[in-house]
């Protein structure tokens, strides 16, 4: 993912699928609009106010959560639907050179039609890979110092993906690491064995230093236009109260939820599937 100036330097290839969609960010803050006081709520945390919601009203949504905060991002052309949708709930703004700007509701959805709501979304099978992961943050000052092994990391370290046993619900483990680099905030995803060929002390974590597990949403690639992904995860751990940390990528979604409860999600997950059938 990245923004319309970014794409516009990346030089033309045949080997690069690009999604025929512009997409607008949002971000959901717990006070005002005044980002010196406001907090970033999690993705549990918004998932009955916002993901549902929209999945509801046949709106597509990715989701990119960060060490920092999290982003929902949805299609351009979906943005009437999106303010109709949520300004009963949230005052809405929207960002204008650095300035939060109140969206006036009535003006962007003049002569809006209710959405139909969308058709009962397919329930994707679910995979836990056994690997284990860090959510980790670096001074961006500090960057340089681990740009080589970033560069051999992200292109040159790769495996060939591993798939799971036919029948199996779970990986042995999957090659995964996400590096953003959102209004100069860094966020990194990776597993603990990768996590040991950086050096230490430039990696920031919580003080906890508590490791994640993987769960991803899709046997096959899911696409862009089925609404309903993300709240399949979101929804059944936002009733049971647990974090997550969710990522939408080109193929697949992944969460990631604290390593202790992994058994629980999985299990709650499951129970979700076969309710649904």
């Amino acid at each position: 993912m990245l923004d319309e100036e970014g794409f516009k330097e990346l030089p033309p290839s045949e080997f690069m699928q690009v999604v025929d969609s512009t997409w607008l960010v949002l971000n959901v803050l717990s006070n005002g609009r005044s980002s010196s006081s406001s907090q970033a709520i999690g993705v549990t945390k918004i998932a009955k106010s916002v993901i549902v919601p929209l999945a509801e009203h046949n709106v597509s949504v990715l989701m990119l959560s960060t060490y920092q905060t999290d982003f929902i991002l949805v299609r351009e052309k979906d943005l009437p639907v999106v303010i109709h949708t949520l300004a009963g709930e949230f005052d809405i703004y929207r960002e204008v050179n650095g300035e939060s700007i109140s969206v006036n509701c009535d003006d962007v959805t003049n002569g809006f039609l209710k959405p139909k709501h969308a058709p009962s979304a397919t329930v994707h099978p679910v995979q836990s890979p056994q690997n284990r992961f860090c959510i980790l943050t670096v001074a961006p000052d500090t960057l340089p110092a681990i740009a080589t092994r970033l560069i051999d990391v992200l292109f040159y370290s790769h495996s060939p993906p591993k798939e799971a046993a036919p029948g199996s619900q779970d990986l042995d483990s999957i090659t995964f690491f996400s590096f953003s680099l959102i209004e100069g905030y860094i966020s990194i995803v990776m597993d603990a064995e990768t996590q040991k060929k950086f050096p230490s002390d430039l990696l920031l974590t919580s003080s906890s230093g508590e490791l994640w597990r993987m769960v991803r949403i899709g046997g096959q690639p899911l696409g862009f236009d089925e609404c309903g992904i993300v709240a399949q995860i979101a929804e059944p751990l936002a009733g049971a109260d647990i974090s997550a940390y969710y990522i939408s990528t080109f193929n697949f979604d992944h969460a990631l939820v604290p390593e202790e409860g992994v058994d629980s999600v999985i299990d709650l997950l499951h129970k979700r599937q076969e309710s649904s059938r």
